[in-house]
């Protein structure tokens, strides 16, 4: 298995997600702005069989996916220096949803979605906000996407990001501190740091998923951990 992983989540984060599979660490430079500019899920966008990748990643990353014999597609737009052009591949597929500000979603993604249920939500940065445990759970730290998902008889638990760390912003967004692969939840950090961590493993607990905490130290907004 190989696992996305932005080059600037703590050390020991990285030590433990490679007993799991191996690590592909991601960093771009003069794209776009610094706090996300390492972020997969600003980059790239999981679907089903691979990934749909911003044509202006790297040439030195798509050098690397393509030796691994990854299946990657090129989307239509760049990302860019600011909103909006930092947010078309940020959405959320499952098998049966799309979620994401759709206004902004690259086409490649819209197009690649047509037999899937379009949930469109005012949170542009969706999958920053948004963890899709499995189809009908998630955990959300955006009141918007809560109410939207609330609505769809999804069972959706919020929480408050105010505590989790985003190098040069106020805070970071909890679906980007996370990844899942089959029944484990990987998380950046520990849930005793966090105010409504011990909630979390409980409604966690309660759908027979595994909690992986890959460091000791408060939840990091790592961009989101990509599992292939």
């Amino acid at each position: 298995m190989k696992i996305i992983v932005s080059s600037t989540v703590p050390e020991k984060a990285k030590i433990n997600l490679s007993d799991y599979g191996d690590l592909v660490e991601f960093s771009t430079h003069n794209i776009t702005y610094s706090s996300i500019s390492n972020h997969p899920d600003t980059f790239f966008c999981k679907v089903e069989n691979g990934l749909i990748a911003a044509p202006n990643t790297p040439d030195y990353f798509f050098d690397r996916l393509d030796k691994l014999n990854l299946n990657v597609t090129k989307g239509h737009n760049n990302i860019g220096g600011k909103f909006p052009s930092t947010v078309v591949y940020n959405a959320v597929l499952t098998d049966k949803f799309l979620i994401n500000h759709t206004k902004y979603t690259d086409k490649s993604i819209i197009d690649l979605c047509q037999d899937k249920t379009l949930i469109n939500v005012s949170q542009a940065y969706c999958r920053c906000n948004l963890l899709p445990v499995d189809e009908k759970n998630f955990i959300t730290s955006d009141k918007g996407i809560h109410r939207k998902l609330t609505e769809r008889n999804l069972n959706v638990f919020y929480v408050n990001p105010e505590t989790i760390v985003l190098p040069g912003q106020l805070n970071g967004f909890f679906g980007g501190c996370c990844g899942v692969y089959e029944k484990n939840i990987f998380i950046l950090g520990s849930l005793k740091y966090f105010p409504e961590g011990e909630d979390i493993g409980s409604f966690l607990t309660e759908l027979n998923f595994n909690i992986i905490e890959l460091y000791e130290g408060p939840l990091f907004d790592g961009g989101s951990i990509i599992f292939l």
